[in-house]
This record gives structure tokens, sequence and C-alpha cells, in this order.
């Protein structure tokens, strides 16, 4: 578990990495828990280590299980 800023974290399961950057950060979606509580998926911009991170979006399964239905409406993604 790695402490930031007043809070910790953990990348329990890295699912995907969506794309990367000419400096080597990644946007990733992640399984993370936050100072300790149920893991949540995550949706952000990470160094190689993991020791630093960007702003990003955290989801719990029902708001994930949502944006999926919302993003299989969209055809240019089919």
């Amino acid at each position: 578990m790695m402490a930031n800023k007043g809070f910790s974290f953990e990348v329990v399961e890295t699912i995907a990495v969506l794309s990367e950057g000419s400096k080597g950060w990644q946007k990733e979606l992640n399984l993370v828990s936050w100072n300790g509580r149920e893991p949540k998926y995550d949706i952000r911009d990470w160094s190689e280590d993991h020791e630093k991170m960007g702003k990003g979006l955290t989801f719990n399964l029902a708001e994930l299980q949502n944006l999926k239905q919302a993003l299989d409406k969209i055809d240019d993604l089919n």
C-alpha cells in the first residue's frame, strides 16, 4: 500500500492500459483500494512506478455497469 499526501492506495488489479503518453505515463483502468476501503474501479493516468497519479474517475460496480450500458449505445463503438 502506498501513502501519498494524507491518503493511501493500493492498485489491487490492473485491468487495462488504455493509452500511453510520451513521458511514460499510462491511462489505466484499475481496481484500486483507497485508504484501506473496498476496491473501486478507477480510470486515471499513472507514472510507470505507480508512485504518481493524475486526476481520475472512480466508479463502484453499479456505476461502471451504467457506464458500460451508456457506451454500448454509442454507434461508433460497435
